[in-house]
């Protein structure tokens, strides 16, 4: 029985441990996408390179409103949020790279799309059973 009952009070406070840094990266993700709207008004030009960095902030609040409502993180997500960041480096760096850097990174997001497509052939062909 105190087994139990120490398990079932670990729980709870993970689970408020939990919440509390999700309750922090969404208000730092909001912080830091309404500091980048604002640096785009000051500039007065909306460039590439900013709405991807607006799209990684959108990601991540996804992520986090999809963990807050099932209680479980798909691991897609953080990759979708890894192609977008690669993506955003070769924009920014493209005419610093050498080409086996943009090939690196290219290959990257090749990579990382094919694990996102296995993983959503995996979830259609072998299906979870009893919410697993």
């Amino acid at each position: 029985m105190r087994q139990n009952q120490f398990t079932q009070h670990a729980q709870t406070v993970l689970g408020l441990i939990e919440y509390l840094g999700l309750t922090l990266i969404t208000i730092s993700t909001v912080i830091a996408g309404i500091n980048e709207v604002n640096v785009m008004l000051v500039a007065g030009v909306v460039t590439l390179a900013d709405l991807l960095l607006l799209f990684l902030y959108l990601e991540i609040l996804a992520m986090v409103g999809v963990y807050f409502e099932s209680g479980k993180l798909p691991v897609q997500f953080p990759i979708y949020i890894a192609i977008v960041a690669l993506a955003r480096y070769l924009v920014l760096d493209l005419k610093n790279l050498d080409q086996w850097h943009m090939l690196g990174v290219a290959s990257s997001i090749l990579l990382l799309t094919l694990a996102v497509l296995a993983i959503r052939f995996g979830h259609v062909k072998l299906p979870y059973r009893g919410g697993e």
